[in-house]
């Protein structure tokens, strides 16, 4: 398993950075940093799409949940669709809605799987530019909410295995905007739904239809998401996108695990044809010389792209856990137990044969998880400890040369899930996730109420903007 040390064979991999701020400390409300605005623009339960009911945790159902922000939430991409008529600037935010943790998410902790089979999966919502604030738009018209109902083609060269079409999606940890104008979202590994949702329906229990990478037209409310199987089945930690010089669509994948692989689709032909994601290469990374060498996977490895990279000789990474694409440092990002890498293409092109590894220093801001930079190349940088609580904040940092600078601070227990700037550069997009969901806590005694403090209701996962 490569481990931090491993990626310190030169000086030259770990880029002198300033001595952090200390993280904001732990308490029941959230931090802000100096000169910034936060406001909760949606929350667990809060509707995403027209139908949905008003939220009362005590009651909820299935139905409902299925037109609700979910239970937990992590920005998986935002997409920026072209400007209207109308002059306002807006964007799609796709949110991945991971778990749901039955202790925190029902009264008495009793789980309730069909229930919880709704409150995972994703959100896509609209958000608009109003007065010099960006709010999410009340039944807007790409709003919608992708769950275990949610019927999906499935294509490419394992359709048949899988079905040629499957209902739900399962586990989205994150995903990406491609430059083909497509979202991708990637399911984690199904079998931690499996027995949980068994009892509801034979496909849960097979499980053939789940852990796979979805594509769909975040423009169109109508659009049926695709399972490509080209890319293989195995539990996904997340997904970056980017676009070769021959056109090729390039979509990175990284396995979630503690020895996670990554790999690596070149597709056959033009990234801008339907279905380019169903015929390509898939390669997995290998270290040589702090270096990553791609190494193309033999025919038919998409059936088990875990097993054939082993054979490969891929490296194993030391627990995956976020990906994103920088166009402006044409580069690709990665986070893990080892902090943030980040790996420049040969030649600028990421469908080259190798890229070179530099390790981002991250010492001192804690459990890092997520990395993604804006449009400046500043790096966004959140941490979170999955729960457990020590005497600082999980926290939002910007990294920018030599400065590291906090600009938030979650609530007791809750975690960063990821961070975007908007289209307009003047607000950074984040998520407070599982807010008072350490070891021990319930729905009915949480360390925090955050972000309402109201008796009766629970903590809640919202999404946040910081503007200055």
């Amino acid at each position: 398993m490569i481990r931090r040390r491993a990626l310190l064979a030169t000086p030259a991999l770990l880029p002198a950075v300033a001595a952090a701020q200390t993280a904001p400390p732990v308490k029941q409300d959230d931090t802000v940093g100096p000169g910034l605005r936060r406001g909760v623009l949606i929350r667990w339960g809060d509707r995403v799409t027209f139908d949905a009911p008003p939220f009362d945790p005590a009651t909820v159902d299935a139905e409902g949940a299925s037109a609700q922000f979910g239970w937990d939430a992590r920005i998986a991409a935002q997409v920026v669709p072209p400007m209207a008529a109308d002059g306002v600037t807006r964007a799609v935010l796709a949110i991945a809605h991971p778990t749901v943790e039955a202790a925190m998410a029902f009264p008495g902790g009793l789980d309730r799987p069909a229930v919880a089979a709704q409150m995972q999966g994703a959100s896509l919502l609209n958000l608009e530019l109003q007065g010099g604030r960006w709010i999410v738009v009340d039944g807007g018209f790409q709003s919608r909410r992708l769950t275990a109902s949610t019927l999906c083609r499935v294509s490419g060269p394992l359709a048949e295995q899988a079905g040629s079409s499957v209902q739900g999606v399962l586990g989205i940890n994150g995903g990406a905007a491609t430059p083909w104008a497509s979202l991708l979202l990637a399911e984690g590994d199904p079998a931690l739904w499996s027995n949980r949702l068994g009892g509801l329906d034979r496909r849960f229990q097979r499980g053939e239809g789940f852990g796979w990478l979805v594509e769909l037209d975040p423009l169109d409310p109508q659009s049926i998401p695709v399972k490509r199987t080209a890319l293989g089945r195995f539990g996904k930690a997340d997904a970056a996108a980017a676009q070769a010089r021959g056109g090729q669509a390039v979509v990175f994948v990284a396995e979630r695990g503690a020895g996670g692989y990554l790999f690596r689709f070149v597709s056959a032909g033009p990234a801008r044809d339907a279905d380019a994601l169903d015929r390509g290469t898939l390669s997995v990374a290998q270290l040589q010389n702090a270096r990553i060498a791609w190494v193309a996977l033999p025919e038919g490895a998409a059936a088990n792209p875990v097993d054939a990279a082993r054979a490969a000789g891929g490296m194993a990474f030391d627990a995956p856990s976020s990906l994103s694409w920088d166009p402006r440092g044409n580069r690709l990002l990665m986070t893990g137990g080892f902090g943030v890498l980040g790996f420049v293409p040969d030649g600028g092109d990421p469908a080259s044969p190798g890229m070179a590894g530099t390790m981002i220093n991250t010492q001192g801001l804690g459990a890092v998880q997520t990395a993604t930079a804006d449009a400046r190349g500043r790096l966004l940088i959140g941490t979170d400890t999955g729960g457990p609580v020590g005497a600082r904040a999980q926290t939002l940092w910007a990294v920018e040369g030599g400065s590291v600078t906090a600009l938030y601070g979650a609530a007791r227990a809750a975690g960063i899930g990821n961070a975007v700037a908007s289209p307009d550069g003047g607000t950074i997009f984040t998520v407070a996730r599982r807010p008072g969901a350490e070891p021990g806590a319930t729905f009915n005694r949480p360390s925090t109420r955050w972000p309402e403090f109201e008796a009766g209701m629970p903590p809640r996962s919202a999404l946040l903007s910081l503007a200055r």
